[in-house]
């Protein structure tokens, strides 16, 4: 089930010619959310994009919508994390893009693979509790 983190206001400094969102900025945005949930999820800061599958624009958004996007774990892996994401309209729940599979890779300080331990979705609150 994709947990629907991020919102975002589609403004001016977004749109494409055709006065619709402009496809990188919203591949932007996945990327930068991806990155900050393999991060939270891995606690390790060195965590980057290894791998998008096919990106499918199912439709488009334009000036004024408000997006959301959605992030779901697939699995886990050694040293990765492969998530899927879903972008939607916040009002009407359409879907705006799909992307079946992200993999994020841990990196240690020289730049290389590192194990990250984690084997299931955990959550900052629980993680706290714990402390």
């Amino acid at each position: 089930m994709k947990r629907f983190h991020t919102r975002k206001w589609v403004k001016p400094e977004d749109l494409n010619p055709n006065g619709t969102l402009f496809g990188g900025r919203l591949l932007q945005w996945i990327d930068e959310e991806v990155a900050l949930y393999a991060i939270i999820q891995l606690e390790i800061p060195k965590t980057v994009t290894k791998f998008m599958s096919e990106i499918d624009f199912v439709s488009s958004a334009k000036q004024g919508d408000i997006i959301e996007i959605g992030i779901d774990v697939i699995k886990f892996g050694r040293t990765s994390i492969t998530l899927g994401c879903e972008v939607r309209n916040k009002i009407t729940r359409k879907t705006i893009i799909a992307i079946d599979k992200i993999i994020m890779v841990s990196l240690d300080e020289t730049g290389n693979p590192v194990a990250h331990g984690k084997t299931k979705v955990e959550f900052v609150k629980d993680r706290l509790a714990n402390q």
